[in-house]
């Protein structure tokens, strides 16, 4: 405050200071809320992602799916013939089929029997961005021979540094006998624990009830002078409606949509942030209606000398501001360090990101505030007439 000209005294900083103790609870109490809204934002979004690389590792410049596909735990194939009439329009230089299925794999050392994705690609073609995959095409020529996502769970019973040792593994899926050729690392899903690249042949072997002629996802690559945005609705006007033709990214979010809205798992994340808010801003009430509560008589004589409630409300929420940045800065460096240990221990692409560590400062920010206009109803009892 200023009086006489005088300097301007930081007083919300100076109450702040004066109990350390209670501070450093207070800090202590917004970190743990904002670590609470940070690891929970941070797994649903890894989880998320980690749904989607799948989608995003595509070697594809547009897709062709059934439009009632939403999710490759779930798939709908369409007729293989929709892929080959895009090779009639101009911009498309080259098309590519992929079968999807889950199978059941079985652990050779446990002989238990657990679900895995599985894809059938045509292995003289490069489905994949993954330079891992590409290089190893040929292993799967084969019949019944496969690569393994070491990224899985361990469940399935595959050791990489056994097998990069021995470079034999074999097991069975779908009750018939495969032969590990390779490895490559994609991870974990909410559609499958694990995933496999096969050959088509060896698919059409795995899944007995499969035809060569129903495809799950048709690949177009376009060629370099091509408009993506103008060929995508030259394809979606001619082609008839049993197919719908989506770019890599635009697949990737059906995906994503169907398991933020589709399923309870969006609702589960956005309870936890929610609860992480609410317990913030208890924890920030509890402390300024303390600070308030002991310091009473000091706000009746700010009253009793002019100060009217919106400057004490501005002094308030001054305190609840720095409590937000104070609170936030070891919250943010401590989620980082759980990130690392989480993506190290699950092997979800979990990190931070600008976009979530802006919005979770934001929450603190709006959270603090909202406890100090609640504690702003103890501050306007500060009668002067009760001190004089």
């Amino acid at each position: 405050m200023k009086l006489f000209g005088k300097k301007k005294t930081p007083l919300a900083w100076r109450q702040l200071m004066k109990e350390k103790t209670r501070l450093a609870v207070a800090v202590a109490g917004i970190a743990f809320a904002d670590i609470l809204m940070l690891i929970q934002m941070g797994f649903e979004g890894a989880l998320y992602n980690a749904s989607i690389q799948p989608h995003r590792n595509l070697q594809a410049d547009l897709v062709l799916i059934d439009p009632q596909m939403q999710t490759l735990f779930s798939v709908k194939d369409f007729a293989r013939e929709r892929l080959y009439q895009t090779l009639a329009y101009d911009g498309v230089e080259s098309v590519n089929s992929v079968y999807i299925a889950t199978g059941q794999w079985r652990n050779p050392q446990t002989r238990l029997e657990r679900a895995i994705l599985v894809w059938g690609v045509d292995p003289t073609k490069p489905t994949f961005k993954m330079p891992e995959v590409n290089q190893q095409l040929e292993s799967i020529k084969p019949l019944n021979s496969v690569l393994f996502d070491i990224a899985g769970r361990p469940d399935y019973g595959v050791n990489a540094d056994e097998f990069k040792k021995t470079k034999k593994f074999e097991t069975e899926l779908n009750s018939k006998a495969v032969n590990v050729t390779g490895l490559f690392v994609n991870g974990a899903s909410f559609a499958a624990d694990g995933n496999v690249i096969t050959s088509e042949s060896t698919f059409m072997q795995l899944f007995p009830s499969s035809k060569p002629d129903r495809i799950a996802v048709g690949l177009i690559k376009l060629r370099s002078y091509a408009n993506l945005r103008r060929v995508q609705k030259q394809l979606a006007a001619a082609l008839p409606k049993d197919v719908s033709v989506l770019t890599v990214e635009e697949f990737a979010q059906i995906e994503k949509q169907y398991w933020a809205e589709g399923t309870a798992i969006g609702f589960i994340f956005g309870l936890g942030v929610g609860v992480g808010f609410i317990v913030g801003i208890v924890i920030v009430y509890q402390i300024l209606y303390s600070d308030v509560s002991e310091h009473l008589p000091e706000y009746a004589t700010l009253k009793a000398m002019g100060y009217t409630d919106g400057y004490l409300l501005r002094v308030l929420i001054q305190e609840s501001l720095l409590l937000a940045v104070l609170g936030y800065i070891p919250s943010f460096i401590a989620a980082i360090g759980l990130y690392t240990l989480a993506a190290s221990a699950t092997m979800l692409p979990i990190a931070m990101t600008v976009e979530r560590a802006i919005n979770v400062f934001i929450l603190t920010v709006v959270m603090c505030s909202i406890s100090g206009a609640i504690a702003m109803r103890k501050l306007q009892s500060a009668d002067p007439a009760d001190i004089f």
